[in-house]
């Protein structure tokens, strides 16, 4: 049987409110009375019952945890380090699974069925809807990997898909490429949008160079396999590029391995370049050239500022965004 409260007060010789007092962030307590709850409570092995306290409290310490793409290893990465940080903090983190999902409606009545104290999105597939519909819910929200706006609608932590793409163009120019290509995650996507928009752009002013796009229907390496696949089977008028810039690190590996696989070779025959900068593209046979974005700030502000939120309701959303920087590896010459 559990160790309960009343025992701990008996043996440490104080009342029932004064061991929850002890065990409630914020209550008064004196000095000399918890020293000899927390010695009562350790020699009987009590532990506070979370959910008991969230009763008194009001507050429960959940913190949803929204993802929606399980099959991009790069979530582990993320995963660990927001569960990691919301417990540092004596918080809990609640996984929620919203593949997909399209209603954020009923997102947000999930959540609330759980009582959360805050929302963390960490998606960049997902529309700013859903994020949105938390903060009208009046939930506490931040929408991490998210698109950035003027005047947002909730908190977003992340990157400048645009500038990324930029670099990216920038990158394949330096290499001296004439005829490059965008291969991009799912079209819907404000991130895919974004980082084609960016690469586009920077494209524009160099008339020398071919440039053309195609979009795989996942942020995955079936999907980014699949579509370089279909790429070099075109007909002759249409050869695949010299190079591409795949708007996420598995895609380029899955075409990475499309490309080995027709008896071609990375970079000498067809040059790459991923975005992320994910543990598999540092492999020693993979050895991607990347744009590494810097996940673990993104997720230390996210929950910075969920954390704030929750104690300011009230705060104007603001945008954080955090710069990304090319790392060569062995896919590009």
């Amino acid at each position: 049987m559990a160790v309960t409260l009343k025992e701990v007060a008996e043996r440490a010789g104080v009342s029932r409110s004064a061991v929850s007092r002890t065990f409630t962030d914020g209550a008064s307590v004196s000095a000399r009375t918890r020293a000899k709850v927390e010695q009562a409570a350790e020699e009987l092995g009590y532990a506070p019952n979370a959910l008991a306290s969230s009763l008194t409290t009001g507050r429960t310490k959940l913190i949803g945890l929204i993802a929606n793409n399980f099959h991009n290893p790069l979530i582990l990465e993320v995963f660990d380090l927001f569960t990691s940080g919301l417990q540092d903090r004596g918080l809990r983190p609640l996984l929620v699974n919203l593949s997909g999902a399209t209603d954020p409606a009923a997102s947000v009545r999930m959540l609330r069925q759980y009582s959360v104290d805050g929302v963390i999105v960490a998606s960049s597939t997902l529309p700013p809807s859903f994020a949105a519909a938390f903060r009208q819910a009046g939930i506490p929200v931040v929408h991490a990997f998210g698109r950035p706006a003027p005047a947002p609608e909730v908190h977003v932590v992340g990157i400048d898909n645009i500038a990324c793409g930029r670099m990216a163009a920038d990158t394949l120019i330096q290499h001296g490429y004439t005829n490059v290509a965008f291969l991009g995650g799912p079209q819907a996507a404000t991130s895919t949008q974004d980082r084609a928009a960016g690469f586009l752009a920077a494209l524009s002013a160099h008339p020398g160079v071919t440039v053309t796009t195609s979009y795989a229907t996942d942020y995955t390496f079936d999907a980014g396999r699949a579509e370089m696949q279909r790429l070099l089977t075109q007909p002759p008028a249409h050869p695949p590029a010299q190079a591409y810039f795949c708007g996420d690190d598995l895609l380029a590996i899955g075409a990475m391995s499309a490309i080995t696989d027709a008896g071609l070779s990375v970079p000498g025959d067809i040059g790459l370049i991923g975005l992320n900068d994910m543990e598999m593209a540092r492999w020693q046979n993979i050895g991607l050239t990347t744009i590494r974005q810097p996940v673990s700030d993104i997720i230390d502000a996210a929950i910075d500022l969920v954390v704030t939120t929750i104690e300011q309701p009230d705060r104007a959303p603001e945008v954080r965004l955090f710069p990304c920087q090319v790392i060569a590896r062995r896919s590009l010459p």
